[in-house]
């Protein structure tokens, strides 16, 4: 679609970082010493940066470009904190757009989460918790456990289902990923301790899961926006398992960035029947 959006000119460029703040969506990132729109998604077109660019490097033009995506732009927002989500509901109150606004209300709403806008709080306090992104703490610190302790979760982040992960939620940022079949940790023994381990963690079932597409997009959004460093994805031996594979290493190839892809695939009794780097 044709619409406004922001426009960066490199050359008047000089990566200061002034504009990033100015952006809550989260749209500018600095790139090899550069202000850059890392997605069309993320950018409303409204322009909340230009007046804090002291070079004059920001102006806004109308081309074609992806659709602005409120709902992707809270997965961005939400993981940074009330400050930022505030920040953004005032960006967006402020030019007038109800529509957006009450998307963003509405996503808050929906996971549960009390945001307190003017003098009313955004959300109730019920609601399902299964998207709002948390750091889980290590359950070893003062608990006298040894560092062996098979009972020991490794997990540090959630959400951890492929749909619900805020793809640039800052524990992504050029981690180490796990991408795995739903049931390999039911199969794998060690699967916390030897593969779950200084990784963040992402599960998806290719052969009952809905609306795949979206797992290609956050797929490629790790690799490409996220700077994620590695991606191992573990399956299981049976065939329609391999769609999670297919799916890594298509958005891997798609992607600009050239990241090293591990498969691992398990066997139901949780053996490992194959270890290698496939990029």
């Amino acid at each position: 679609m044709k619409r406004k959006i922001i426009n960066i000119d490199e050359a008047k460029c000089t990566g200061c970082g002034l504009c990033i703040p100015e952006c809550p969506e989260g749209a500018i990132q600095l790139i090899d010493g550069k202000a850059r729109v890392v997605s069309d998604l993320y950018c409303d077109g409204l322009g909340a940066c230009i007046g804090h660019c002291p070079e004059g490097a920001i102006t806004i033009e109308e081309r074609e470009a992806l659709p602005y995506d409120e709902l992707r732009v809270m997965e961005n927002v939400v993981p940074q904190g009330e400050a930022v989500i505030k920040a953004h509901l005032r960006h967006l109150e402020s030019h007038g757009e109800e529509g957006y606004l009450g998307q963003a209300l509405s996503y808050l709403r929906d996971r549960g989460m009390e945001i307190r806008w003017k003098d009313t709080v955004a959300t109730p306090a019920r609601g399902c918790p299964s998207a709002v992104s948390i750091h889980i703490k290590s359950g070893k610190a003062g608990s006298g456990e040894k560092e062996d302790d098979s009972d020991f979760s490794e997990l540090r982040y959630w959400p951890v289902q492929l749909h619900l992960i805020p793809a640039m939620a800052p524990h992504f940022r050029k981690a180490d990923v796990l991408l795995a079949a739903d049931c390999a940790a039911y199969a794998m023994g060690n699967f916390h301790k030897k593969y779950l381990k200084n990784k963040t963690l992402a599960i998806a079932c290719p052969k009952l899961d809905s609306n795949q597409e979206v797992y290609a997009e956050k797929l490629r959004a790790l690799i490409e926006e996220a700077e994620i460093n590695t991606l191992t994805v573990i399956t299981m031996e049976v065939p329609c398992c391999r769609g999670l594979l297919m799916l890594a290493k298509n958005a891997a190839e798609r992607t600009s960035r050239r990241i090293p892809v591990k498969w691992i695939e398990a066997g139901v009794r949780g053996d490992v029947l194959r270890e290698e780097w496939i990029l």
